[in-house]
This record gives C-alpha cells, sequence and structure tokens, in this order.
C-alpha cells in the first residue's frame, strides 16, 4: 500500500537523501572528487552504507542527483526568475550578470572538484556535460532574443553570442574577481556594462 505524503517514514525518508546529498556536496568542497566513495558518504552522512543504497544505487546515480540537490540549496530556480519573466531583452541580460555575480560563485568549490577530473571520470564528465549543456541552452535563449528584438549588435550571431556568453560564465573568471577584493555588487555591475557594450545594439536616435 503506497504511503501517506505526511507519513513519518516519507518524512525520514526525504531527511536521509538530503544527509547524503549534503554530505556528497561536503565532500566534493573539502577533499575533491577523487574522495568521493559511498562508504565515505555514509561516514559523513552519519548513516550506514545501506542507507546509501536504499536511495542512490551508484555513484553515478548519486551524482546525477547532486544538480537538482543544489540548484534547491542555492535558490537556483528563484535567482533565474527575474531573468526569464525580464520584459525585454536588456533588461534579462542585466538580470543574467546579476544571476552570474550571485549565484555561480557559490558552487565554485565543487565546479572545481569537478573540473580536476572529468577527462579521467565518467561520473565527472557527465556532471560537467548537465552543467554546460543548461548553461547553453539559457545562453542561447538571451542571444535568441536579443536577435528576436533587434538589439544583437554587430557581428554576432545567436551562435556567436551564446558561446561567448557561455565562455564568460568559467568559474575562472569569478575566482580571479574575488581574488582581487571585488564584491558581488561590483562583479554585477561590470558583467553589466561589459554585456551591455558587447552584445546590444543601441537604439537608434
Amino acid at each position: 500500500m503506497a504511503r501517506a505524503i505526511g507519513d513519518p517514514q516519507n518524512a525520514r525518508s526525504r531527511r536521509t537523501r538530503e544527509a547524503v546529498l549534503a554530505a556528497t556536496r561536503n565532500i566534493l568542497e573539502s577533499d575533491g572528487f577523487e574522495a568521493l566513495t559511498m562508504a565515505e558518504v555514509a561516514t559523513r552522512a552519519g548513516i550506514s552504507r545501506q542507507a546509501v543504497y536504499l536511495h542512490f544505487r551508484s555513484r553515478s546515480e548519486l551524482v546525477t542527483a547532486l544538480f537538482g540537490y543544489m540548484g534547491e540549496k542555492e535558490g537556483l530556480t528563484e535567482s533565474l526568475g527575474p531573468v526569464w519573466n525580464a520584459p525585454d531583452a536588456v533588461t534579462a541580460l542585466r538580470e543574467w550578470a546579476r544571476h552570474l555575480a550571485a549565484y555561480h560563485p557559490r558552487l565554485m568549490a565543487v565546479d572545481r572538484a569537478i573540473d580536476r577530473v572529468r577527462h579521467a571520470d565518467v561520473d565527472a564528465a557527465r556532471y560537467r556535460e548537465t552543467i554546460d549543456t543548461r548553461q547553453m541552452a539559457g545562453c542561447r535563449v538571451l542571444a535568441e532574443r536579443l536577435a528576436d528584438e533587434g538589439r544583437l549588435a554587430e557581428p554576432w550571431t545567436v551562435d556567436t553570442a551564446a558561446d561567448m556568453l557561455w565562455a564568460l560564465i568559467a568559474t575562472d573568471l569569478f575566482e580571479r574577481m574575488l581574488a582581487r577584493g571585488w564584491t558581488t555588487a561590483a562583479i554585477t555591475e561590470h558583467l553589466r556594462a561589459m554585456f551591455e557594450k558587447t552584445f546590444v545594439r543601441p537604439t537608434d536616435p
């Protein structure tokens, strides 16, 4: 018989699943992808290995679930809301800069852990591909909207603008700016200026 949504066992299962994912993130941030094993996840989460396997049948399945977990914890949907709901393409681009400056620095430690081994570890490679695909899709939406509204500057095309916007999400960019003492507000302001000067065609007088 199916259990009711409010069933205590369902609540306990959700807490265990979240503890497993939190432990996974903690391992990546503190010790790197190389340290990520189901046994270590169980230890960090304070549960048995069997309990981990009840929720995730493999490390691959666990890593796949991490993307959604981190997005939920860091408020990805809320952060992107003003981008996709913007009244025009230029406002959307400005909100994109705000989103990048506020959101991506919080994920840098995991990004670094993934990037170190993505060429040698299939799970890391799959995670990186998931992120890249999602990011590229968002960049393409922005470029297409600029083009559709007649605001995409020359010599950009939708393809080249999307590629460049995606390249500018690189972790190195944010790490270097933060290392130079830039605040989130300063990064937002200057990303907005760069995006508008680079990708937006000025309106006719």
